[in-house]
């Protein structure tokens, strides 16, 4: 199961919250030990407007669909 959660400052530490719904899918309880992944979201709105595409999308479409004719 995936969830996304804000990392929040806790002291002098960094935390997260679990949402409720994982809590009770997997009943978790205090002081249990979990294994969590850490994967970073990236912000790729600045990406996706540098790309420089060499072909238009029709055209790629177009291609795609060579081959496609009826018979």
């Amino acid at each position: 199961m995936g969830a996304t959660a804000k990392v929040r400052k806790w002291g002098s530490s960094l935390g997260i919250v679990l949402p409720k719904k994982i809590v009770e899918e997997k009943k978790l309880k205090e002081n249990d030990e979990i294994s969590i992944e850490v994967v970073k979201e990236a912000d790729l709105s600045k990406v996706y407007g540098s790309l420089d595409f060499k072909k238009t999308t029709q055209e790629l479409k177009d291609e795609a669909r060579k081959g496609w004719e009826k018979n």
